[in-house]
């Protein structure tokens, strides 16, 4: 195991790279950079490291959680060149609030079940924010389907929640039958409306299951990319391409990659 001074110089040769880098003799390109140019690789090296891991890949794991590492330290970098943060300060305040909102571990608080924990981060995070609604610090950045995750765990840690999966799967077929009704009736906005609300009830299902509704559409996405290229090799392996053949044609194929 890596001892936590090995680490830590580690961490503190990444800060000094960085500072190299954005220095007067430094990387033209890393200097160019600002805080809006890096929060979008910020992104996407972080879906990077959540595919490694769902994928089970740890080696890959091991190397995007030290790109997202890296622009974490670049972003702080940028900070500190404007006066306004340093990595010393985003240390000291993870730090700081990990123990205030642990007193169960840290303090005299007792907490005996996950249940009490949750109510007691969610209690200390709306006194230390002074917010007036636990919905506040959502980010509106965040992908609606996670939106949708997070706001069922945060109702859900006050015990307003469906006992069991199949509880929320009703819902779900409530909120598709609601849609169906919708599209009958013509209504744009009312068909959105429920359009809405039906992804809702399925991300709260997702929920119940101990799943991850951002994650399982991205798996969604993957394995019908994977299934309508392998469909158009069917096709061409027939003689057919894709934008000539007729739909019958195409589910046809499309049939039997499934069953592959």
């Amino acid at each position: 195991m890596i001892s936590a001074r090995e680490a830590g110089s580690k961490f503190q040769e990444l800060v000094d790279i960085l500072a190299a880098l954005r220095g007067p003799a430094g990387c033209p390109w890393d200097r160019e950079q600002d805080e809006r140019s890096i929060a979008d690789y910020f992104l996407e090296e972080v879906y990077e490291a959540v595919d490694a891991l769902v994928r089970g890949d740890r080696a890959a794991l091991a190397e995007e959680l030290g790109d997202v590492l890296m622009e974490v330290i670049f972003l702080a970098r940028i900070g500190e060149e404007a006066g306004d943060y340093s990595v010393s300060d985003a240390l000291d305040g993870i730090n700081r609030k990990l123990v205030r909102r642990h007193p169960h571990v840290f303090g005299g608080e007792e907490a005996k079940t996950s249940r009490d924990v949750i109510d007691i981060w969610a209690r200390r995070k709306k006194e230390e924010k002074g917010r007036a609604s636990h919905f506040e610090g959502l980010s509106p950045q965040a992908p609606s389907l996670l939106a949708a995750l997070q706001i069922g765990k945060k109702v859900a840690g006050f015990g307003f929640d469906w006992p069991v999966p199949a509880d929320a799967l009703r819902k779900a077929r409530e909120e598709v039958d609601e849609l169906e009704e919708a599209m009958a009736g013509g209504d744009a906005a009312r068909i959105e409306e429920e359009m809405g609300d039906c992804l809702f009830a399925l991300a709260n299902v997702a929920r119940k299951l101990g799943l991850n509704p951002e994650l399982a559409l991205r798996q969604g996405n993957a394995k019908f990319i994977a299934r309508f290229t392998a469909l158009e090799t069917g096709l061409e392996a027939e003689g057919k391409r894709l934008g000539a053949a007729t739909l019958e044609e195409m589910d046809a194929v499309w049939e039997k990659v499934k069953k592959r």
